[in-house]
């Protein structure tokens, strides 16, 4: 099976170019699924009804989240168990960072956790994916890990080497070049990078990162305008060992 991993998508430009691009890729590779980080997806960040649903009409079978998942207020929107929220909120969080999707022949999950480090000071992600593992049913499991920190996101691709089919991050809205094959099983990639504008510090318009950044004063930021940038990782699994055959990583413009 293959599947495609999108990083976190950023505002309406970064939709917009998903809803351009995903339904493309999806026939290139013969993706028979797309997982799609979309905490970002709101106009003005987070996530929303709406954004989700631009999401799933151009293709998304999973959305995922992170820090930003519960900005919007929009609690209800988790009550599809197809939009997760880190597995590592505490336990009365809505939603659920767990989806297993049955795709005939075989199951598929989708788990998502967050880091600690320089986060959010949530429950451990690594007791947490002890926790689950054994819960799932399947052996193809795809961890999206949304983290701040490399170290922490490479910690995480080794202690699951072996035991899940793949990890990959996100969060940091830079593609990483470490796109590699654990153990001879487990896909790993530090991060997916973003879909959101080029001309961008990490999807927000480049005068107010660089003014946030000079005078270390507040800054109202403001989505970057297209022409944007889509990055995403395709991997290859094999549905009946639960284990990554190949990886590899995805950069297309406008």
């Amino acid at each position: 099976m293959r599947v495609l991993m999108f990083g976190d998508v950023v505002g309406e430009a970064g939709t917009a170019c998903f809803q351009q691009f995903a339904p493309k890729l999806r026939r290139e590779y013969s993706a028979d699924l797309i997982v799609v980080n979309g905490e970002n997806s709101a106009k003005g960040n987070g996530i929303t009804q709406q954004s989700a649903d631009c999401l799933f009409a151009a293709g998304a079978d999973v959305i995922t989240t992170g820090n930003h998942c519960f900005r919007r207020k929009c609690d209800d929107i988790f009550e599809n168990v197809r939009i997760l929220r880190p597995a590592n909120f505490p336990g009365d969080a809505p939603g659920s960072g767990v989806c297993v999707l049955d795709c005939g022949s075989y199951s598929f999950a989708v788990v998502n956790l967050m880091g600690t480090a320089f986060m959010e000071a949530l429950d451990n992600p690594f007791s947490v994916i002890d926790e689950l593992l054994p819960t799932i049913g399947t052996r193809n499991i795809l961890v999206d890990f949304h983290a701040e920190a490399t170290s922490e996101k490479r910690a995480m691709g080794w202690y699951l080497s072996g035991r899940v089919s793949a990890v990959i991050g996100t969060h940091t809205h830079v593609l990483t070049a470490d796109a590699q094959i654990l153990d001879g099983k487990t896909g790993y990639l530090t991060d997916a990078g973003m879909t959101g504008g080029a001309r961008s510090v990490l999807g927000v318009e480049v005068e107010q990162a660089i003014a946030k950044q000079r005078f270390h004063r507040p800054v109202q930021f403001t989505e970057a305008a297209g022409p944007c940038i889509l990055n995403a990782v395709v991997l290859e699994i094999d549905s009946k060992l639960g284990i990554c055959t190949k990886i590899e990583s995805i950069i297309a413009k406008e």
